[in-house]
């Protein structure tokens, strides 16, 4: 490259995404996942049914049984479900006090993306994307928008 075209130097340093797909990744990543899913679950007060499905639909056996014994290798959906909801609890832990942040999900909302549903049942219906959804508006809102 021509020096004229170089960008300048900065301490700023480009990290790479986690490569999800590599097994040895998830590998490394699940075992906390779960553990940081179960203790939201439990910070939620989520039923079991209701955590059961934002996993993705998790059969009553699977879900008792990985909550016992967390260390497993968990598939890219449920990483991904998982990182966005811990996301969701970081949000809403830096926009309100721990109570509400805890109940918000639970607490029917009038946002036009929930319809007058509580977010828990819009995530629940909608999967992934609603998941997704839900990180970027508590994103948004804890960026000032």
């Amino acid at each position: 490259m021509h020096p004229a075209f170089a960008y300048p130097k900065s301490r700023f340093e480009v990290s790479l995404p986690v490569d999800l797909n590599a097994r040895e990744e998830r590998e490394r990543l699940s075992k906390s996942a779960l553990k940081g899913f179960f203790k939201l679950a439990a910070a939620w007060k989520l039923r079991d049914d209701d955590a059961r499905e934002l996993l993705g639909g998790l059969s009553s056996s699977s879900y008792y049984d990985w909550k016992k014994n967390p260390d497993r290798v968990l598939e890219v959906d449920r990483i991904t479900r998982i990182s966005y909801l811990l996301g969701i609890y970081k949000s809403l832990h830096i926009l309100y006090g721990d109570q509400l942040a805890d109940e918000w999900v639970s607490l029917p909302n009038r946002n036009a993306i929930f319809g007058g549903r509580t977010p828990l049942a819009y995530m629940a219906a909608g999967g992934l994307l609603c998941i997704q959804t839900v990180r970027k508006l508590v994103d948004a809102r804890r960026g000032g928008l």
